[in-house]
């Protein structure tokens, strides 16, 4: 405690407004002290967990699944209440009734004989892991979290107590009413959420929610739902920030990223986009054209060929469309430096090649019906017609618009939370592994004030209006932030999109990555970075996703000593391949820091069916020679500061600064 000297009150009255704002809520000598010894307990408690996940690229049902488990973390609880005393299956199934309650509860409904017999062993086996969970909270945080219609019933449950002989029959009586009237499945339903809920008191999202995966939209509902929850935009992110803000570059990408992946589902169920025009355009002009390149990439999905190949009708439209509205882009922001991105007016139209950065290609498809080679970058009056009527249905998507308000809310650049510095992609840096300065506007940036440069832009390209120049300049920073050299959610030197559809020889399809991931590896240079960022190079981290780890080839998910953590392992089915594994997981508890691999998730139903959980692997980065406890943290920071304001407040009130409530009082 910080103990203010009482004879010295130039504190005390430089602050009076603000104690006297506060003696509103403490209006006695009594209540602030009894909030000063609250404060003080939950300091020493141990410090909650937190869960770091990246890049699930749409991917729900692990995601789901993930967050349900919370990457293994109830497993682990159930492991060390029950010990050897339960059975691997019965563990195993507990598990699964608290990540799936009311779907497990309708097959046990079904099978089991003795359901009377099971509802009273299952309720003592959840009292038993609730309360294991809860211990590291405040009876006030734990009593929050209960349900309105249970709290009581579950709170005496929670708090009893073995060595009382004289109540057992009071907590065998509750649970057996529970059962004669049939509430136990609510209860179960109820006491489940309640040990999710209180499992992992922080989610922290490293980027990518959107793109590939067919659910976005499902997890940024459930993201929505969660009790605290951040989330640090990755390039995928803000091209999807970029489109809903009415930047159409960022919304044609987005479509041909979805065509792509033949995942059309995000965006006309979820997002209830009209495709109608874009398809019937296709139709049109690319009537009698294969589009061999543009077949989407199916992966699991079961699609007819017609379909397929109307896919990839749309997936060359919207392509060609994009190629101009970046051009546009490039020709009237001329600070990009992206001029060597303009390639449509490079090719020879009479020999059907293109000479890129010094390399003459031949071109494998010669189609262009919409492309005026006098002035290549300028779309037609129907693609015209075409890419309004779609911008139009982003702005106008009630849901899109709600997720991505929701991005912006809990959502940046980068995030310091608990001595960590977390970040999608990357820091830009020069050649020598130093910060690099950014020009943006007329000042240069870097570092920490370069990524809340960009923050600050991509707030101004949703929240401004239409038509001011705050606004255009933002959309158009999001394309850039979404394939510009210097964007730290990007991290290459160019994007080869054009490269990858008419060029056959992959050396031409290479982007190379930026100086970051030169360093990242460098102890010292991740110091500096946390430096920057006014961190402690000892004992905190980075957090990275963006570059998926090449878990099969041998690569480590651990940098530069155990400063820099990258959690991207592939949660996207289209890594996989790469990746070996299916998805890192980080958590970090009360003893230290903990890295969960995970292998492919098969569905849901299974897992439901047959207790199947995601087979997990888990190292241990850091172990704690002291638990940490709340003190320790961010919260036990705003904690102390609150003490000291009480202690204030209870000075001005022995000083008579401020008069106690005298209806309080009495």
């Amino acid at each position: 405690m910080i103990f203010y000297d009482e004879n010295n009150l130039d504190v005390i009255e430089k602050d009076l407004r603000y104690l006297k704002l506060l003696s509103k809520e403490y209006s006695t000598i009594s209540s602030a002290s009894t909030e000063i010894i609250n404060l003080q307990a939950i300091l020493n408690l141990p410090k909650a967990t937190e869960h770091f996940i990246s890049d699930v690229h749409g991917e729900y049902e692990s995601f789901t699944h993930m967050l349900r488990n919370a990457s293994g973390v109830i497993k682990r609880k159930i492991d060390d209440v029950f010990g050897d005393s339960l059975r691997e299956e019965q563990k195993a199934a507990l598990a699964t009734l608290v990540y799936y309650p009311e779907k497990k509860l309708e097959i046990i409904k079904e099978k089991e004989e003795n359901l009377e017999d099971w509802y009273r062993i299952t309720l003592y086996q959840l009292i038993e892991v609730c309360r294991d969970v809860a211990s590291k909270y405040t009876r006030s945080k734990v009593r929050k979290a209960l349900p309105k219609d249970f709290s009581y019933i579950i709170e005496e449950l929670l708090n009893k107590q073995d060595d009382r002989s004289d109540k057992q029959a009071y907590y065998s009586g509750i649970i057996k009413t529970i059962i004669e009237i049939d509430r136990a499945p609510e209860v179960i339903i109820a006491m489940s959420n309640v040990i999710r809920r209180l499992v992992v008191d922080r989610l922290h999202i490293i980027g990518d929610i959107y793109d590939r995966g067919p659910g976005a939209e499902i997890i940024m509902d459930a993201l929505m739902k969660h009790h605290s929850v951040d989330i640090q935009w990755g390039n995928h992110d803000v091209l999807w920030m970029g489109a809903a803000s009415g930047c159409e570059a960022c919304m044609a990408n987005v479509l041909r990223i979805s065509l792509r992946y033949a995942n059309l589902k995000t965006i006309e169920d979820g997002y209830g986009i009209n495709l109608l025009p874009l398809a019937t355009f296709a139709l049109e002009f690319y009537q009698d054209d294969p589009c061999k390149r543009f077949i989407p990439k199916t992966l699991d999905k079961e699609i007819s060929e017609n379909e397929l190949y109307l896919l990839a009708k749309m997936h060359k439209a919207i392509a060609i469309m994009q190629f101009k509205l970046e051009g546009q882009i490039i020709k009237r922001r001329p600070e990009f430096k992206m001029e060597d991105r303009l390639l449509l007016d490079k090719i020879d139209v009479e020999k059907w090649e293109i000479n890129v950065y010094g390399n003459t290609y031949k071109l494998n498809d010669t189609n262009f019906p919409t492309i005026d080679w006098n002035d290549p970058y300028k779309l037609t009056a129907r693609e015209e017609e075409i890419i309004d009527k779609l911008t139009n249905s982003f702005i106008n998507s009630e849901k899109l618009q709600r997720h991505i308000r929701f991005l912006y809310s809990k959502g940046s650049m980068y995030l310091i939370y608990n001595s960590n510095l977390l970040y999608h992609g990357c820091i830009p840096l020069n050649e020598d592994g130093s910060l690099k300065e950014v020009k943006i506007g007329k000042i240069n940036y870097s570092g920490k004030e370069l990524l809340d440069r960009y923050d600050r832009v991509a707030r101004d390209s949703f929240f401004f209006k239409h038509n001011t120049y705050n606004k255009k300049y933002g959309m158009d920073m999001m394309w850039y932030m979404w394939c510009g050299e210097d964007s730290p959610v990007f991290g290459k030197i160019r994007m080869t999109t054009f490269e990858r559809y008419f060029i056959s020889e992959k050396a031409s399809h290479y982007e190379q990555k930026n100086y970051y991931y030169k360093y990242r590896d460098d102890e010292e240079v991740c110091r500096n970075i946390l430096k920057e960022f006014n961190l402690s190079p000892d004992s905190s981290h980075i957090i990275n996703g963006h570059i998926p780890v090449k878990t099969k080839e041998g690569e480590s998910p651990i940098k530069a000593n155990g400063r820099l953590l990258v959690i991207d392992g592939g949660f996207c089915k289209a890594y996989q391949p790469e990746t070996g594994i299916a998805g890192y997981t980080l958590i970090y508890n009360s003893y230290g820091l903990l890295l969960t691999s995970h292998e492919p998730f098969s569905a849901i139903k299974n897992a439901i069916e047959e207790d199947k959980d995601i087979l997990s692997s888990t190292i241990i980065l850091e172990h704690a020679a002291r638990r940490k406890r709340v003190m320790d943290t961010d919260v036990g920071t705003k904690i102390r500061t609150q003490v000291a304001d009480l202690e204030k407040l209870l000075i001005a009130y022995r000083k008579g600064l401020i008069k106690e409530d005298n209806n309080e009082l009495e």
